[in-house]
């Protein structure tokens, strides 16, 4: 599989920010200590002072930070944090951490999406504050994470008009959809081995918003595996799905030209779509764009 299509896999089974903070030793205080400021402070982190050398080691995050107008506060980002154009780039790699390398930016906010190699405890034993926002399965992870990082750096009031605008243009883009007497049916491949995914991940559930209906959903083993299942070709083809959805347009003339598939209805109608990888990996802001492109694709068949 492609490193998009693991990191979607270990975005699966993250169940709840609030039971990743947990696992990693972040638990509930006691007291609450008056004498500090809670004015930057998110669940059970709180910062001292508004962050002004944060490192984001996560694409969706530094979309995030950027989104909320915190982008100046922003000291480093890794190398897979390609947008926006702007974004301070560096050599640090989320799923290769060193501390060192990170502390060398003298941060006083890191934020990830992936505990690689037990990083937030050895960043906290270095008492470097760290918030986890890890793949988001729901809309409402997306939204929640923003608002944990407007609150944190004290750009609450922003979070919270981007948060509307999501879900504001989510809405109108679901209320656009042409009825139907039946739903369509679509198939989401990750990559050529035939990983998919179902309505229970993040990306099935814009698809379930959208009104298609997940073949992935019945296929036997999906729960057992998070969500994301393995297919084989011949489920795929008796399943026959109205769309395809792809990541990147290399992996349309794949699936256009594998023996046999041109008798799929997705195929045979040139219902193949591709999805910009890079948003289709992230549960930032521009999920939007993602679920315009869903959204589009499914008003045209």
């Amino acid at each position: 599989m492609t490193r998009t299509s693991r990191a979607l896999l270990a975005g699966a089974v993250t169940v709840t920010l609030a039971g990743a903070l947990a696992a990693c030793g972040q638990s509930e205080p006691d007291q609450v200590d008056e004498t500090v400021d809670s004015s930057y402070a998110a669940g059970d982190l709180v910062l001292p002072e508004k962050p002004e050398r944060i490192v984001s080691l996560s694409g969706t995050t530094t979309e995030m930070l950027f989104a909320i107008g915190a982008g100046d506060q922003v000291e480093a980002v890794d190398m897979l944090s390609t947008y926006p154009a702007d974004a301070p780039v560096t050599d640090l790699d989320a799923f290769t951490p060193n501390v060192e390398s990170i502390t060398g930016y003298e941060p006083d906010l890191v934020v990830l999406s992936h505990d690689q190699d037990d990083i937030i405890q050895k960043l906290t034993d270095v008492e470097v504050p760290v918030y986890y926002a890890p793949a988001a399965v729901t809309l409402d992870d997306t939204y929640q994470q923003i608002a944990d990082l407007g609150a944190l750096t004290g750009n609450g009031d922003a979070a919270e008009t981007l948060n509307e605008e999501i879900s504001g243009q989510i809405e109108q883009f679901v209320a656009d959809l042409p009825e139907r007497d039946e739903p369509l049916t679509g198939y989401y491949e990750l990559d050529n081995t035939l990983f998919t995914l179902t309505s229970d991940t993040y990306a099935g559930s814009l698809l379930k918003l959208a009104g298609v209906e997940n073949i992935a959903d019945t296929a036997d083993g999906a729960a057992d595996a998070g969500g994301y299942p393995q297919l084989s070709a011949e489920f795929v083809l008796d399943s026959n799905p109205d769309l395809i959805f792809v990541s990147g347009d290399e992996a349309v003339g794949d699936v256009t030209g594998r023996d046999g598939w041109d008798s799929v209805t997705a195929v045979a109608d040139g219902n193949v779509v591709a999805l910009d990888p890079d948003v289709a990996s992230r549960w930032g802001p521009r999920v939007v764009d993602l679920m315009e492109a869903i959204t589009v694709a499914v008003s045209a068949v």
